[in-house]
């Protein structure tokens, strides 16, 4: 790959230098990456880019961007290189013990606000990007967030102190709902819903770099439906919602699984591209 011009650099050239070497590594975007990085290293926001750009770069901010340009050649996250993702106009923490939010997942975001609750639960909450999103949009909501990673919980307090939401809000370890007490009247999940068959064929940035556990149940890809079915029939309130991140092609055979658990279906929801993204549930029992 081609190294990074040596010696004094104005920011345009440094960013035409390194959008070369991602897009020799088979970076997708490379333009896009280079620009993010590049703002990261300098301090300097996004927008305020272009500004720079035909002013000479500081030696130690070139250091620290060729540095980010070489792990992002190797095909690390951006995410994990700024340590951050913005999610629903909000920024969370990230690390390699929690998937990348990603824009689908806004999806579920807007299917569960679009009814009011009170005291929501979410299951394998991960950075807690959705837990506190919703928290910080219905301020009035408490809830609680469960992940069987200790380290993942670790993230998403330190997301909930950031977000100022930490005095409405408990997370804690637990496989599911076997440590949860208490009922909610919302219960969402993001579940690991990849296919183990499916894993060699995922982004490298994806397989090599997010946490295994959260990706895939090493099965199917339905085993942590079924697992999340069964747990929510005991927490779930008289009246209540149970939403569900899908994977590509899922939506009929969780449904089915819902089905045979008592769960009446209430709404399949499309992401952007028109893939059935979220399933929402209710009990008949109930009242659906």
């Amino acid at each position: 790959m081609s190294p990074l011009p040596s010696g004094p650099l104005t920011g345009a050239a440094a960013l035409v230098a390194a959008t070369r070497r991602l897009a020799e590594a088979g970076v997708p975007d490379p333009g896009r990456d280079a620009r993010r990085l590049f703002s990261h290293s300098l301090g300097v926001e996004p927008g305020r880019l272009t500004l720079v750009l035909p002013e000479p770069v500081d030696g130690e901010k070139l250091a620290v961007f060729e540095a980010l340009i070489e792990r992002r050649c190797a095909r690390e996250p951006v995410s994990h290189l700024t340590g951050s993702r913005a999610f629903y106009g909000r920024r969370f923490k990230v690390t390699r013990d929690v998937l990348d939010p990603r824009p689908e997942t806004e999806t579920l975001i807007e299917a569960a606000l679009s009814e009011p609750f009170g005291h929501v639960l979410d299951l394998g909450t991960g950075s807690g990007c959705i837990l506190l999103t919703l928290l910080a949009e219905m301020p009035d909501a408490r809830g609680i967030g469960v992940d069987v990673s200790e380290a993942a919980c670790a993230v998403a307090r330190e997301n909930a102190e950031a977000l100022g939401l930490a005095d409405r809000v408990h997370i804690s370890v637990s496989d599911w709902v076997s440590r949860v007490e208490g009922m909610f009247d919302l219960v969402v999940s993001n579940p690991p819903y990849i296919a183990r068959a499916e894993m060699a064929d995922l982004a490298p940035e994806v397989r090599d770099w997010e946490p295994a556990g959260a990706l895939t149940d090493g099965a199917d890809g339905l085993s942590c439906y079924r697992a999340i079915l069964d747990g929510a029939t005991e927490v779930l309130a008289p009246g209540g919602r149970l939403v569900m991140e899908l994977g590509v092609g899922q939506a009929e055979a969780v449904g089915s699984l819902a089905v045979a658990r008592g769960f009446a279906p209430i709404a399949l929801i499309p992401d952007l591209d028109g893939r059935d993204r979220v399933i929402v549930l209710g009990l008949p029992q109930s009242g659906f």
